[in-house]
């Protein structure tokens, strides 16, 4: 099932933000989030806020569209009335569940209102995530004409016996098939992966791999796989009908794919990302890594604005409701000081390959840069220069980095 909200101080009824909301706005980026919360089936390794029909109580996706409609028009109002400076939005990304369960009509329907409440930057990012089963050519030439600009295929494997581990519905062979539609179409491709699939082995892995390079996309995603509590895989490895996940094969499988990008053409810009070029970044996700401002609109979703994050009732249900009487769906809230919000930053610029400057950190933390470099989990020279930015190693041993900068 999915995971819990997060406790926080009782959000507003009228979903009002503080004047704090304001300080340094023109400086930050403006970015929207719509989440979709609907599968057609629940993948045994997620703990995602996301629901089958079977889950839904009652509740249809029907209207969906409409209800986001409703949310997007309070957030602007709620903005303008902290005295927000007007932003168009920069980068827009629908993901879930499983976005393209939805009719393409309804998700332009969605960017049209995104479009009405605050306008589009020039060159804006508009991505939308798809499963390989769930979109055709049709599809992804509607998106486009509506002004999508990416579409995030969740490739996972090549291996059939990996993607039946990892309950998922599309066969291998889609996935060159709907990458080739998104590109005729005119929307850049990115392709999600996942390593360590219990039973999976380095060489299903570098299977995989050379399948997703195959494709020709424009950025990749790579992530561990991670037994979240409460999930069908962690009931399985309790019971001993699958292996646990085995740490050393989750270091040699990054490093294989690491290199095999690199040997492609491909760049790493955060631990689990690699890009074509740095124009086909995902800017959206690099705006959580930096700090930037979003609205999160959809069950369940967590919105950030100037230090203040809050998040949304769960269910589409109790969403439904909240939108059907025009009050704020969100739930709970809290304001970040600014020392959690330097931590939070040391946690996430240490991520990214720009990397972290040094003046960020106290006297205190930077003093455990030497020790670093000796182990050889940051870059000797970068941090001569100003940043800390994980070498190869410290990309495999992040939380290691991120402990003894902030435990010093």
């Amino acid at each position: 099932m999915p995971s819990a909200l997060p406790e926080g101080d009782p959000a507003p009824a009228d979903g009002s933000l503080p004047a704090s909301v304001v300080e340094g706005a023109d400086s930050r980026n403006f970015g929207v989030y719509v989440h979709v919360p609907y599968c057609r089936v629940r993948c045994g390794y997620c703990d995602f806020n996301t629901y089958t029909a079977s889950e839904l109580g009652g509740t249809t996706r029907d209207d969906y569209a409409a209800q986001v409609g409703g949310e997007l028009a309070l957030g602007a109002g709620v903005m303008r009335s902290a005295g927000l400076p007007e932003r168009p939005v920069s980068t827009v990304f629908f993901g879930g569940g499983t976005p393209t369960l939805l009719p393409a009509t309804d998700l332009a329907c969605m960017l049209d209102r995104i479009r009405a409440e605050w306008g589009l930057a020039p060159g804006a990012e508009v991505t939308t995530e798809a499963n390989p089963d769930s979109v055709d050519a049709e599809y992804l030439r509607t998106l486009a004409d509506a002004g999508f600009t990416r579409v995030s295929f969740g490739m996972q494997s090549a291996v059939p016996s990996v993607l039946a581990t990892l309950d998922r519905t599309h066969t291998p062979e889609r996935v060159p098939l709907v990458t080739q539609w998104a590109r005729e179409a005119g929307l850049q491709v990115s392709v999600d992966l996942i390593y360590g699939t219990p039973g999976e082995t380095l060489t299903d892995w570098e299977r995989s791999i050379d399948a997703a390079l195959a494709c020709e996309p424009d950025h990749i995603s790579a992530y561990a796989l991670i037994v979240e509590r409460g999930t069908k895989l962690a009931a399985q490895i309790r019971r001993g009908e699958v292996a646990e996940p085995d740490e050393d094969l989750h270091a040699e499988m990054y490093e294989l794919a690491d290199a095999r990008f690199a040997a492609a053409g491909f760049a790493w810009y955060e631990i689990s990302n690699w890009s074509r070029t740095p124009e086909t970044r995902s800017r959206h996700n690099l705006a959580y890594w930096t700090g930037e401002d979003w609205w999160a609109a959809g069950p369940g979703a967590h919105s950030h604005m100037g230090g203040v994050r809050w998040w949304n009732v769960k269910h589409p249900g109790a969403y439904a409701q909240r939108m059907h009487a025009g009050v704020s769906p969100a739930h709970s809230r809290e304001t970040l000081t600014d020392e959690a919000r330097r931590e939070e930053r040391i946690l996430l610029e240490t991520r990214i390959a720009e990397g972290l400057p040094t003046d960020v950190l106290t006297a205190s933390e930077r003093r455990a840069i030497p020790a670093l470099i000796a182990d050889g989990l940051i870059d000797g020279r970068a941090a001569i220069s100003g940043r800390v930015i994980p070498t190869l190693r410290g990309r495999l041993l992040a939380d290691t980095v991120v402990h003894r900068l902030i435990a010093t």
